[in-house]
């Protein structure tokens, strides 16, 4: 019979033959992989593979436009001034076949125009429910329609938190800045002006509303940013030095005031690196080349189209970053069509041409 220390031995040599034998069939399996070129592409695997021989082919090149650095994300516009049903479910839809990593916006998400709390919570019980739809996460961004009294930015607050703020994705800023940022004060005087002009529009028309003391305040076209925001979003640069690129989305364009030295300083933060600018509120559509960055006003995601300043349409923005840059696309929601052919949501039969609409009734 053999000794507890030969049962020890024994097992300790069991156990390095089966170490060693199992290595040389993980050896022999590596091999085999590594030697053969057709077994099957396992999941996941990106690599191209074809097998045609020889050098001639029937395509261009190999170098596929796909980097692990590469992400997409999109961009939509003002929904108010009378917004138009289902026009932004449709985008909604719509985003969802597009697919990006995530989407934001520049404002003017609900009407706004009232201090009824009951009627807040409907617009944006309204607005958040379709919202919820988007297969990608959304990010909020205010506008004048969403902030312009103190009822609205005290929802604001309870619903969304800050109403200026940022993020780092992928190794890319983005800054989220309040063009409302006013004193309560001003705040109230300009949502009372904005109540006066809004009935001269509706009785007097265009022409009369911008001689009204409200289109002529500066905060109403350019908006403001206040000495803690610009110190705030100073931070956050200075804090972010390496990032490969910064975004910045607003409502309002606050470098058409002279005096906004807040934003200005900003940009000054910002000169030494890339970065992009959208903006909203106007609803036409716009591009200008300022301090060599691109500075692009969106138009209408279902809001009202004010063809007297430019181009007017319903669109989404598609921006794709990677290593080479900065591409931005966009695209007219009338030909955004799913597989079928069709526009989703029965969208064929929506309008996204009011002007031409009304002619045609």
């Amino acid at each position: 019979m053999p000794t507890s220390d030969q049962k020890f031995l024994k097992r300790d040599d069991v156990m390095r033959n089966s170490r060693l034998t199992g290595f040389l069939v993980l050896s022999v399996v590596l091999l085999t992989v590594q030697g053969c070129s057709n077994l099957p592409v396992p999941p996941g695997d990106s690599e191209f593979r074809h097998e045609i021989p020889g050098e001639v082919l029937p395509w261009t090149n190999e170098n596929f436009d796909t980097t692990d650095d590469k992400f997409t994300f999109a961009v939509f516009s003002d929904l108010t001034g009378d917004e138009r049903e289902d026009v932004f479910e449709i985008a909604v839809a719509q985003l969802a076949l597009l697919r990006p990593e995530f989407i934001i916006n520049v404002g003017d998400l609900i009407e706004g125009g009232t201090e009824d709390i009951a009627e807040i919570d409907r617009q944006w019980n309204s607005f958040n429910e379709r919202a919820e739809r988007a297969t990608a996460p959304l990010f909020y961004v205010g506008g004048n329609h969403d902030l312009n009294n103190i009822a609205l930015r005290d929802s604001w607050d309870a619903r969304y938190g800050p109403s200026y703020y940022h993020f780092v994705y992928r190794n890319t800023l983005f800054l989220v800045l309040d063009t409302e940022d006013n004193t309560p004060e001003r705040v109230q005087e300009m949502f009372r002006a904005r109540a006066k002009a809004i009935d001269v529009l509706e009785t007097e028309g265009w022409d009369a509303f911008v001689q009204t003391e409200y289109f002529t305040m500066p905060e109403h076209n350019a908006g403001n940013i206040s000495a803690e925001q610009s110190q705030y979003f100073r931070d956050v640069i200075a804090a972010n030095p390496d990032v490969r690129w910064t975004f910045l989305f607003m409502h309002k364009a606050p470098w058409k005031r002279k005096d906004m030295t807040t934003f200005v300083a900003i940009e000054e933060a910002l000169e030494d690196r890339p970065y992009t600018v959208f903006n909203g509120h106007v609803q036409a559509y716009a591009y200008e080349a300022r301090h060599g960055r691109d500075y692009i006003r969106l138009a209408t995601t279902g809001g009202f189209h004010n063809s007297r300043e430019g181009r007017a349409m319903d669109h989404v923005v598609l921006v794709t970053v990677s290593e080479r840059g900065v591409d931005i696309a966009n695209l007219l929601m009338e030909g955004i069509l799913d597989k079928t052919g069709h526009i989703p949501l029965e969208g064929d039969n929506v309008c996204f041409d009011p002007e031409a609409c009304s002619e045609a009734e």
